[in-house]
């Protein structure tokens, strides 16, 4: 055995902050940053609980700090529990309410903060904020979760029901076996594919017990999982501000966070929305391609620049919430960027104007070649089927290697379109600038020779030139699919600008691999199957009830 691992340890302190390390209630004590700038007064602070490195450039809290500190906030960041300098066993989502609750309590103890405490962060540290609403402190009255969701799906791996993210498992195995970070590079053709890691656990000398747990989940969809003692949107009571990026993999569950709780008459007045054409490491659509001078990873100055877009509207924010300098009503609820054109502000989202726009699929040519069949404004009358196949020994591949850092890579999905077990559905050229903006959903009518199947689709921009780059996806676990059985799937929201002459087009296919679990065609559980077995898959357009896209739009008709 033959595998390269780095280790990535946590960075030296950063010398405008003052670690402490702070007791929980069991006696666990977490490494804890307390930026207080150049004011000695007790002020609002804001709290960042993260498992990156509170030091680490990836996470670059020491390069936010000053932004905080000169506008009049203390900025506090930990690692959480098992992470990094913090002590504890390593198991995401298990102590962050309590160990929320905790921290908050001792930050309100201290001389510098005047009791007043919000919380700010992306993906795993905007769980922790929910975390610490579900906690219920009284000194917690504002977070401003990005890129995130209180109830996050990608650590979750049954198979029962869902088309499981493989990137999911693969974040815990990579993120959290113990204190440090492991990258590594992993066999995907490895069968069974519940061992895909087990080389890299053997050269590391511990195992992923978040991965195990979820591995356990897979083979029993009963098994306890993480899951919400007390849900924090039956305990919020204080304002959010959802971010959200238009490109971010955990888009659609950002967007049901936010949907969720403005469809409530009693929370719908304590939610915000903002959402740029981002995706979830950042990276802006307006900057693509990115380059060494845009790629704020790798690019000081890069970062300096992103900062203030990144970190504007959660400032603007504190200063309502903690700080009472305005009247919350004069905040926009809904302030979002229109991809290719600026930014935008509303009353709801979606936008009051907006309208559904439907699409109809037809399927002559759906399999011939990347343009495929028709996606059209008018469904056929005749009913008709398309048949392709689903080969286990030959998945769709997927276009992207890293699907949180999609925008550097913004790959073309023109040669994966081409594949005969890939269809599509193309429209005809716009011939003016088509605003979309809200909710993208695909009904479809399909079938297959097998028990179940996998259903992967997106929404794609093809340029003159051909090259396809997509907006939005979604999939499906369908069990026992007879001739014709209906099958929704959202595709989440979306805010972007489809140029003149550039046309929409739906693609589906069987498999997504090895981002999504692959299907091996049988009954089996695809954790523990060895072999594959082709099936023969139908889908059904026109006819009484045509399989059709619907898309939100903004502009007369």
């Amino acid at each position: 055995m033959s595998l390269d691992v780095e280790t990535i340890g946590p960075a030296p302190l950063d010398p405008s902050a003052e670690q402490v390390h702070v007791r929980m209630r069991d006696g666990i004590q977490l490494a804890t940053d307390v930026y207080l700038g150049d004011d000695t007064g007790p002020r609002p602070t804001v709290l960042v609980r993260l498992p990156y490195d509170k030091s680490g450039r990836y996470t670059f809290m020491p390069q936010l700090a000053p932004h905080f500190t000169s506008r009049g906030y203390v900025l506090v960041v930990q690692d959480v529990r098992g992470k990094f300098r913090s002590g504890g066993d390593t198991m995401p989502y298990a102590h962050e309410v309590t160990d929320g609750y905790d921290t908050i309590d001792w930050i309100t103890s201290q001389p510098w903060c005047d009791g007043s405490v919000g919380m700010f962060g992306d993906s795993y540290y905007g769980y922790t904020q929910w975390a610490a609403v579900a906690s219920g402190h009284p000194a917690l009255r504002a977070i401003v979760p990005r890129v995130t969701s209180a109830d996050i799906a990608i650590n979750r791996t049954q198979w029962a029901g869902a088309v499981a993210p493989l990137y999911g498992a693969d974040y815990l195995a990579h993120y959290w076996v113990d204190q440090p970070i492991y990258l590594y590079d992993v066999d995907w053709a490895r069968r069974p594919l519940a061992e895909v890691f087990d080389d890299a656990f053997t050269v590391i000398g511990a195992r992923s017990a978040a991965f195990d747990a979820a591995l356990r989940a897979a083979d029993d969809p009963t098994a306890a999982g993480p899951r919400w003692r007390q849900h924090p949107f039956d305990t919020l009571r204080i304002p959010v501000l959802h971010s959200v990026g238009w490109f971010d993999n955990i888009a659609p569950e950002s967007m049901r966070d936010y949907t969720t709780l403005s469809s409530r008459a009693d929370r719908a007045h304590l939610q915000y929305l903002v959402a740029d054409a981002t995706d979830h490491e950042n990276y802006q659509l307006s900057d693509v391609p990115i380059g060494p001078a845009t790629d704020h990873d790798q690019n000081d100055a890069a970062l300096q620049r992103l900062i203030p877009v990144y970190l504007g509207p959660a400032l603007d924010f504190f200063d309502q919430t903690l700080r009472g300098r305005g009247d919350l009503a004069g905040l926009p609820p809904v302030r979002w960027r229109l991809g290719h054109d600026g930014w935008h502000e509303a009353a709801a989202w979606p936008p009051p104007g907006s309208r559904e726009l439907c699409l109809y699929l037809a399927g002559g040519r759906a399999t011939a070649d990347a343009d495929g069949g028709a996606l059209t404004g008018r469904g056929d009358t005749a009913r008709a089927t398309v048949h392709w196949t689903h080969d286990p020994d030959n998945l769709v591949p997927s276009t992207v290697t890293d699907p949180f850092a999609f925008l550097h890579e913004f790959p073309n999905e023109q040669t994966v379109q081409a594949r005969p077990d890939v269809l599509t559905f193309t429209a005809e050229p716009s011939g003016r600038p088509l605003d979309l903006a809200g909710p993208v959903r695909l009904r479809v009518h399909v079938g297959s020779s097998a028990t179940s199947m996998h259903l992967h689709t997106k929404l794609a921009d093809v340029a003159p030139d051909g090259t396809a780059r997509m907006l939005l996806r979604g999939q499906a676990h369908v069990q026992d699919p007879g001739p014709g059985e209906t099958v929704e799937i959202s595709l989440g929201h979306t805010g972007y600008q489809l140029q003149p002459g550039h046309r929409l087009r739906v693609h589906l296919a069987c498999s997504d691999y090895p981002l999504y679990i692959w299907h091996p065609g049988t009954g089996e559980n695809p954790w523990h199957a060895v072999q594959g077995k082709r099936n023969e898959q139908t889908l059904v357009t026109g006819g009484s009830a045509p399989s059709h896209l619907t898309v939100t739009v903004m502009g007369d008709k």
